[in-house]
C-alpha cells in the first residue's frame, strides 16, 4: 500500500497532530512538496502534501484561508501540513476552521519535526511500496511460466485471474473463445467477439480498452503473435485500472501465451509436413519407412494391417480419361 495520510499520523518520530479533515487520512500521498507561495497551485499535480509556515500567508485572515484551502483542494492536495514554533506559534483558527469547512486534513508539524523528515517519510513509504510491487510481479511470473509449462494456457488464465483478481480469456485467430477463466466470466468473454476482431485488424503488438458490456468491469484487450497479424488475443477484466504488480503478471501472460500460440502453431505445422511425407511413402510402397518417420506421431495406427483406398475427384478421372483416348485407340466393342 503507498502511504497515506494515517500512516504518517502514526510516524512514532514525526509526532504530527490533526487539526482538521479527520475523516479523511486514508487518502494516498504521491508526494510531500513545501511551498511558501501564496498560490501555489500551478505547481501541483494533485494527491500531495503541502508543507507550509505561512512565510507568505495571513494565515489569521478568514477571508484570505477560506480561499487558500478552498485552491489547494481544488487542486487535488490531500493535506496541508503547517509547521508551528516558526511565523506562528500554533495553527491559526482561520486556517483550521476554511480547513474543516473545505474537509482538507490539516496537521500540525511540532518546531522538531524537520519538513525534510516528512518528505523522507513518504520518499521511503513510496520506495518500500514500490518494492513489494515489483517483488509480487516477479513472483507472478515465476507462477504464470510454472503453470504455463506444466499445465498449459488454460492454467495459465486461472493464475492470471487470480494476481489481477478479476478475470482472463483467451480467443483464437478467428475470435472465438478458446478458454477462459473462472467459468463465470465466459459470457462476458464471449460478448467481446466484435472488440476482439477489430483489435486483429490492427498490426501486432496491439492493445485496448474497453468497459464491460454492461459496464461491470474494465477490460483490457491484447493481440498475442509475432508475426503483422495476430494469432489469438487476451483479455483481462478487472474492477479498476491495474496496479504494478498486476500489470506486471499481465505482460507476463502476454509473452508466455504468445510463445505458446507460435510453438502450437509451428508444431503444427510440423506434424502437418511429417504427415504428408508418410503419406507419400505408404503411396510408394515404404510402409517400414512410413513407420520411422511417423515414430509415435500417430500411436499404434501404422502397426496394424491397413489398406490404402485411393479416392479421384471427378473432374481429375474425367481428364485422365479424356488424355488416355488420345494416346491410344479405344478399344473394340465385344462380339455379339
Amino acid at each position: 500500500m503507498p502511504p497515506t495520510l494515517a500512516s504518517l499520523v502514526h510516524h512514532s518520530a514525526l509526532k504530527l497532530t490533526v487539526r482538521a479533515g479527520e475523516d479523511h487520512l486514508d487518502v494516498p500521498v504521491r508526494w510531500a512538496h513545501v511551498s511558501e507561495l501564496a498560490d501555489p497551485v500551478p505547481y501541483m499535480e494533485g494527491g500531495e502534501l503541502l508543507l507550509i509556515t505561512a512565510l507568505k500567508l495571513d494565515a489569521e485572515d478568514p477571508g484570505a484561508m477560506r480561499r487558500y484551502v478552498k485552491r489547494l483542494a481544488g487542486a487535488g492536495v490531500v493535506g496541508l501540513g503547517f509547521a508551528v514554533g516558526v511565523n506562528y506559534d500554533e495553527v491559526p483558527e482561520a486556517l483550521v476552521n476554511a480547513a474543516r469547512e473545505e474537509g482538507l486534513p490539516l496537521l500540525e508539524v511540532p518546531r522538531r519535526t524537520p519538513f525534510l523528515a516528512i518528505s523522507k517519510a513518504v520518499s521511503a513509504a513510496i520506495a518500500a511500496d514500490q518494492y513489494r510491487a515489483v517483488t509480487a510481479g516477479f513472483a507472478a511470473q515465476r507462477e504464470l511460466t510454472r503453470r504455463a509449462l506444466h499445465e498449459g494456457p488454460e492454467a495459465l488464465l486461472a493464475a492470471l485471474a487470480g494476481q489481477v483478481d478479476g478475470w482472463a480469456a483467451l480467443y483464437d485467430a478467428s475470435g472465438a473463445v478458446v478458454a477462459v477463466a473462472p467459468e463465470w466470466a465466459g459470457r462476458r468473454a464471449a460478448r467481446l467477439t466484435a472488440e476482439v476482431e477489430r483489435l486483429r485488424e490492427r498490426p501486432v503488438p496491439a492493445s485496448s480498452v474497453a468497459g464491460g458490456p454492461s459496464g461491470e468491469d474494465r477490460v483490457e484487450l491484447h493481440s498475442l503473435g509475432t508475426g503483422r497479424r495476430p494469432r489469438a488475443a487476451l483479455a483481462v477484466g478487472t474492477a479498476a485500472a491495474l496496479g504494478t504488480a498486476a500489470r506486471y503478471a499481465v505482460h507476463s501472460a502476454i509473452a508466455l501465451l504468445t510463445l505458446t500460440t507460435e510453438r502450437s502453431r509451428s508444431l503444427h505445422a510440423a506434424e502437418q509436413r511429417i504427415g504428408a511425407a508418410v503419406l507419400r511413402m505408404l503411396l510408394a510402397g515404404e510402409p517400414d519407412h512410413a513407420r520411422a518417420v511417423a515414430g509415435d506421431l500417430y500411436g499404434e495406427l501404422l502397426d496394424a494391417p491397413f489398406r490404402l483406398i485411393l479416392a479421384e475427384a471427378a473432374s481429375a478421372s474425367a481428364a485422365r480419361a479424356h488424355a488416355d483416348g488420345h494416346a491410344r485407340p479405344a478399344p473394340a466393342p465385344p462380339a455379339a
